[in-house]
């Protein structure tokens, strides 16, 4: 069994109550760590040596190549352990293998495009009515609280990291108290190519206790967090002491709106995908599958015929297609959510129960699930389950397929299906969302912007805007003309 320590100032350290949480195999209810658990004395303790590394430290003014190249090494470091990450996250989350692996890849390209992009041009001349050179620069914005949800554990961690430390920051980092394995290895590689101490601190534990102090503290400059929107919003009351720089990635309950002229087989795959990729734990899943009510009995028989032959299993098996869900307390919430579902008078498609048979018991399965007959106000329709349940709406043309879209306190991700490429533009330009896709579903890129409209979210992640997150813009005025300039009398 693993032991998981804090990094904190460049040492492996205990929580000072010297608490331990154990850490489950979600397939099969096994311990496989027991990490330390912070207190608010830990945390103010990581704090302080994040503010002692930026205000009195090299980091924040080492060269653009200099800070570059330690992104480097690390992006190296993670393809050299890429199986063995692989495997822990498996295990970690249950995310099958496949997943996994590819969670694996991108965190190294995402470091190394960070280390590319911080060497780019930066900054802006502008022409002005006086004698003056008028400029803008870019500057590290100081000690930066990153707080990052078990769904993508590794993978999510890399998104603020990367582009936190290219600008020069330094970090204080919580990794959800569910999923800390792979999060303690990247500190590994932190450690083992030489990260200046203080740059990088990692304190575990419960976000009531670790994430608030981070939150509150007047020590830290900015907050970016990834999560639930009712944290966010207590996020966002903590951060305002000091008027902090927050950055939120909330909650969604995305559309996936598919018209009739649209190819029914991709459709389906995708819709499949959109849904149940990652069991369902995805904060942009195309939960809210909506179709044009003329191809509705053939898309909806379709999609459950190939939803009741998902393999749903252990991660680590090389034949599972959709793994556990993270924890106990979600599996409860999923399955209070299809009783909830049944209540309101929806019907159940495909799923709606828990997989107990074989060693399925000992894990927290769901089988892939779908509700039919649902009307817009119900809560499956209107909350975000974050778990592998669909629920199908119809609508009849254009203008109430972006009505019942847009139907939502959400705004976070959105596709469409169709043909008719004057159509899906038309449509998704009008879908309240910041992701969004046509003929396709989930696509993730380190080069493109992460953002939520409405509810889910403030700022962004990802692309020249998720650097931009982690700067400070500071104009300068070049006086050319250096001479008394006589506004008062003598």
């Amino acid at each position: 069994m693993m032991e998981l320590s804090m990094y904190i100032d460049g040492e492996w350290r205990k929580g000072s109550e010297n608490q331990k949480r154990e850490i489950i195999n979600p397939a099969n209810g096994e311990v496989i760590a027991e990490a330390a658990e912070g207190t608010v004395s830990d945390t103010r303790v990581a704090i302080q040596a994040a503010r002692k590394a930026f205000d009195q430290g090299n980091w924040p003014s080492l060269s653009a190549e200099e800070r570059a190249g330690y992104l480097l090494r690390v992006a190296d470091k993670i393809d050299e352990r890429h199986d063995e990450l692989t495997a822990l996250e498996t295990m970690d989350n249950g995310k099958p293998l496949r997943e996994a692996g590819y969670d694996v890849s991108d965190a190294a390209a995402c470091f190394r495009y960070y280390a590319g992009l911080i060497l780019a041009p930066h900054g802006e001349t502008y022409n002005v009515p006086d004698n003056m050179q008028a400029m803008v620069i870019r500057e590290p914005i100081g000690v930066c609280g990153l707080i990052v949800p078990w769904n993508y554990p590794l993978l999510m961690s890399v998104w603020k990291i990367a582009p936190a430390l290219a600008a020069g920051n330094t970090i204080v980092y919580k990794p959800s108290e569910l999923t800390p394995v792979t999060p303690t290895k990247l500190f590994e590689i932190f450690e083992e190519i030489g990260l200046p101490r203080g740059v990088a601190n990692m304190v575990m534990g419960a976000g009531e206790t670790v994430g608030n102090e981070i939150a509150v503290s007047d020590d830290v400059d900015m907050i970016s967090f990834t999560g639930g929107t009712d944290t966010g919003r207590h996020i966002m009351k903590a951060a305002s002491g000091n008027m902090k720089k927050i950055s939120l990635e909330l909650g969604g309950k995305s559309p996936n709106i598919i018209f009739a002229d649209t190819d029914l087989e991709n459709a389906v795959d995708f819709a499949l995908f959109g849904i149940y990729a990652g069991a369902g734990q995805i904060c942009s899943a195309g939960s809210r599958i909506l179709v044009e009510k003329s191809i509705k009995d053939a898309f909806i028989a379709r999609f459950v015929e190939r939803a009741n032959k998902i393999k749903v299993g252990p991660g680590d098996d090389p034949q599972t297609e959709m793994g556990p869900l993270v924890s106990q307390e979600q599996l409860d919430k999923v399955l209070r959510y299809i009783e909830i579902g049944k209540a309101e008078g929806a019907e159940i498609a495909c799923g709606g129960y828990r997989l107990t048979d074989r060693d399925y018991g000992k894990g927290f399965f769901v089988a892939p699930t779908a509700f039919i007959q649902t009307k817009p106000d119900m809560r499956i329709v209107q909350e975000e389950i974050f778990g592998p349940v669909a629920v199908f709406q119809t609508f009849k043309d254009e203008a109430e397929a972006v009505k019942l879209a847009n139907d939502t306190k959400y705004g976070l991700a959105g596709g469409v299906f169709t043909r008719d490429a004057a159509k899906a533009m038309r449509v998704i330009k009008k879908v309240r969302a910041g992701i969004t896709w046509v003929n396709t579903y989930h696509g993730t890129y380190n080069e493109a912007p992460w953002h939520g409209y409405k509810q889910s979210g403030i700022g962004s992640s990802l692309g020249t805007y998720g650097l931009d997150e982690f700067l400070e813009t500071k104009q300068i005025n070049f006086n050319l003309n250096v001479e008394p300039i006589g506004w008062f009398s003598d």
